[in-house]
C-alpha cells in the first residue's frame, strides 16, 4: 500500500514537472514570436493598407513601381499654388509634355495612403516642421507648402515669411502650423552658407561646427534632413578653427570621409540638444541625377533634355547616386539608434532613379543663359537634370514622409 502511494506521488510529480515545461515553453514561444516574429520593416507598414489583408506580411513603401493615375494626381496645381518656385514651375515655363504630373507610387505589398493636407494640419497644430538642407530639400518643402496650402481655402489664413536668411517660413493661422525650410546645404557650418550667393569655386566646411545652424532647428518636433549633391567632388577643403581668424587648420581630405565626419557632428548635437520625447527626425536619402543620357542608353553627350518616358530597367542605378555614402548614412542612422536615438531614413533614391523625364531640363526661370528668339542656344548644356518639376516627384517623397508623420501621431 505504502509503495502504491508514492508511486501515485510520483506520477503526480511527474505530471506536474510535465506540465510546468509545457507552459514555460508556451510563455518562452509567445515572448520569442512578439520580439522577432515580425518582419524588420514592420515599422514601415504602420498606418498603410496591407493589399493582401494579411497583417503579418512586410511592407516596404520604398520598393514598387510607378502607376500613371491622371484621376487622382496631380495633389494640387502649379497655377493655384501661390508658393510655387520658377525654378520648379516647368508648365509655367513652356514644357508641352505635362504626364510627368499623373504618376503615383504604388508600393509591391501594400498601399500608400493618400495624402490629406488636413490631417497633416492636425497633426501639426501647435507644432513647427522644418526641412534641412539644400536646394533638393527646398523643392521638397515647396512640394509640402502646395500640398497643405491647397487644403486651406482663406487665404487669410496662411502667410510665407523670407526676409533672405538662410529661413523661409510657412504658416497655418488657424492651426498655428509652421512649416520651415532652413538653408544648410552641408548640414556643417560652410563658406556655402549664404541662401542665394553660394556658388564658390573653392568649397569649405567646418567640420566640426554646426551650432550656428542647429540652434535655428533643434527644437523643432518634426525635422527633415538630407545633404547629398553639395558633397560631390573628390576632395573637399575641411577648416579646423574660424572662418574670421587665420590661425586655423585647412585640409584637403576625401569627400567620404568628410562627409562622415559631417554626419558623426550632426549626429553627436542630436544626442545632446534634441528631445527624444518631443522631436521626430527623418534623413532623405539622396536624390538622383540625370544628366548623362548613355547610362539608360541614350545618345552619348545627351542627358534629360527631351526625354517624356521613365526607365524601364528595374532596379537601375546611374552615376549621379553614390552608394559608399549611402552606406555612410546608414552607419551613421544605425549608431545613434543603438544609443537610443531614432531617425529615419525616407528612401527616395530608388523610386527617383527611374523618373529622368521628371527633371526641368529647359523649362524653368533662366539666368543669364543664351537665347535666340526666346529659344536656348544648345539646350543639352544649359538644363536641369538635377531638381524636379512641380507638382512631381518630389510629392511622392513628401507622401511617404506623411506615412511616417501619420503613423507616428496614430501610434
Amino acid at each position: 500500500m505504502a509503495k502504491r502511494q508514492l508511486l501515485m506521488l510520483g506520477i503526480r510529480a511527474s505530471f506536474h514537472t510535465i506540465a510546468a515545461v509545457l507552459v514555460a515553453g508556451v510563455i518562452f514561444t509567445a515572448v520569442f514570436l512578439s520580439r522577432n516574429g515580425l518582419p524588420k520593416e514592420y515599422t514601415q507598414s504602420h498606418g498603410v493598407s496591407d493589399r493582401g489583408g494579411d497583417s503579418g506580411r512586410e511592407c516596404n513603401l520604398f520598393e514598387g513601381k510607378w502607376v500613371f493615375d491622371n484621376e487622382s494626381y496631380p495633389l494640387y496645381k502649379e497655377e493655384d499654388c501661390k508658393f510655387m518656385s520658377d525654378q520648379l514651375a516647368c508648365e509655367k515655363f513652356g514644357r508641352k509634355d505635362l504626364s510627368y504630373k499623373f504618376w503615383r507610387w504604388q508600393p509591391h505589398t501594400c498601399d500608400l495612403p493618400r495624402f490629406n493636407g488636413t490631417k497633416l494640419l492636425e497633426r501639426l497644430r501647435n507644432k513647427r516642421m522644418v526641412y534641412v538642407g539644400d536646394s533638393l530639400n527646398r523643392g521638397q518643402w515647396v512640394s509640402m507648402v502646395c500640398m497643405v496650402s491647397s487644403v486651406i481655402t482663406n487665404p487669410k489664413a496662411m502667410y510665407m515669411h523670407n526676409n533672405g536668411s538662410n529661413l523661409i517660413t510657412f504658416k497655418s493661422l488657424e492651426y498655428n502650423a509652421t512649416i520651415d525650410f532652413y538653408w544648410a546645404p552641408l548640414l556643417v557650418e560652410s563658406n556655402s552658407d549664404d541662401p542665394t550667393n553660394h556658388r564658390l569655386p573653392d568649397r569649405i566646411v567646418r567640420i566640426q561646427s554646426i551650432e550656428r545652424h542647429a540652434r535655428h532647428w533643434t527644437e523643432s518636433d518634426i525635422i527633415v534632413f538630407n545633404s547629398y549633391l553639395w558633397w560631390r567632388m573628390p576632395h573637399i577643403k575641411s577648416l579646423w578653427g574660424s572662418f574670421e581668424k587665420l590661425d586655423g587648420i585647412y585640409k584637403e581630405v576625401e569627400m567620404v570621409r568628410v562627409y562622415e565626419m559631417a554626419l558623426q557632428t550632426l549626429s553627436q548635437w542630436l544626442e545632446v540638444h534634441v528631445n527624444r520625447n518631443l522631436t521626430k527626425l527623418f534623413f532623405m536619402s539622396m536624390s538622383p541625377t540625370h544628366e548623362r543620357a548613355e547610362e539608360w542608353g541614350g545618345k552619348l553627350n545627351e542627358n534629360c533634355y527631351g526625354e517624356t518616358s521613365q526607365i524601364d530597367k528595374k532596379g537601375y542605378t546611374g552615376k549621379g547616386s553614390d552608394p559608399k555614402m549611402m552606406r555612410v548614412l546608414e552607419n551613421m542612422l544605425d549608431g545613434i539608434k543603438s544609443r537610443g536615438l531614432n531617425m529615419q531614413m525616407i528612401n527616395i533614391t530608388q523610386l527617383s532613379e527611374y523618373r529622368k523625364e521628371g527633371h526641368p531640363s529647359i523649362y524653368r526661370k533662366q539666368w543669364e543663359v543664351p537665347s535666340k528668339d526666346n529659344e536656348i542656344v544648345n539646350p543639352n548644356s544649359n538644363s536641369d537634370c538635377i531638381h524636379w518639376c512641380l507638382p512631381g516627384v518630389p510629392d511622392v517623397w513628401n507622401e511617404l514622409l506623411y506615412a511616417y508623420i501619420v503613423d507616428n501621431h496614430s501610434s
